[in-house]
């Protein structure tokens, strides 16, 4: 496993047996942490459900799609003259939403995906069945931390907007031809404060009724297709 970590293999999660310990265990936790990949502690029981091969107490669960380093994509948008626009999901769990945004996501021109290692759901069949191809396709940059992308983000000069319910900018009224990053939050909390605090612009989608909300992937939809017609 450890080779297998070096050697940049795509690792969706690494499960360790509770009380585990060990030399080798201790470098694999290093390892993970280094790679943002996510680590859990489950109970004996589940590991005999999964395997009766000699795990070790430890199990890695292969990914489906590689994972981006975020810096190395913003590199290379840039060097080839492309003007950044990336689209980041901050607590967006059903697989469904986060396939469908993928999808608008690509066929609008934005060139990455930026999700956490954590409080995201786990990009499984579903969610390439839901994207219809498209998470094999864009740049998919998991991160350890949202607030340190964002930080990677600014550095790099590219701009970082919120969709916010309460704001009077419209969303058409953004300028999407410069370098952005798009966040959006979760259909039930929205974008978490912490990170629309750090955000350059806040936006709204107008709407023609006084309603709650848009589903996540729809307001992903509209607001990168805005992108597309500005860029165009």
């Amino acid at each position: 496993m450890i080779e297998a970590i070096r050697s940049g293999r795509a690792i969706d999660k690494i499960l360790f047996q509770r009380n585990t310990s060990g030399e080798s265990i201790g470098e694999i936790r290093r390892l993970a942490k280094e790679n943002n990949i996510p680590i859990q502690q489950v109970p004996p029981e589940k590991f005999f459900s999964m395997t009766r091969a000699n795990h070790q107490g430890v199990i890695a669960l292969a990914a489906l799609i590689p994972y981006m380093n975020l810096q190395q994509v913003i590199d290379f948008i840039l060097g080839e003259g492309r003007v950044p626009l990336f689209i980041m999901l901050d607590g967006v769990t059903d697989v469904r939403n986060i396939g469908a945004i993928a999808r608008s996501a690509l066929c609008c021109g934005a060139q990455a995906l930026i999700i956490p290692d954590k409080g995201i759901a786990a990009l499984n069949e579903e969610a390439l069945k839901s994207s219809a191809g498209a998470l094999e396709k864009i740049n998919v940059c998991r991160v350890g931390s949202l607030l340190k992308a964002i930080d990677s983000l600014h550095l790099n000069g590219i701009r970082v907007f919120t969709s916010e319910m309460n704001v009077e900018k419209n969303v058409f009224e953004l300028d999407f031809t410069e370098p952005c990053c798009i966040v959006m939050g979760s259909e039930e909390k929205g974008v978490q404060q912490y990170i629309s605090k750090a955000a350059d612009q806040h936006f709204k989608i107008p709407m023609s009724v006084n309603f709650d909300s848009l589903n996540v992937s729809v307001a992903a939809g509209i607001i990168l297709y805005e992108a597309m017609k500005q860029r165009m």
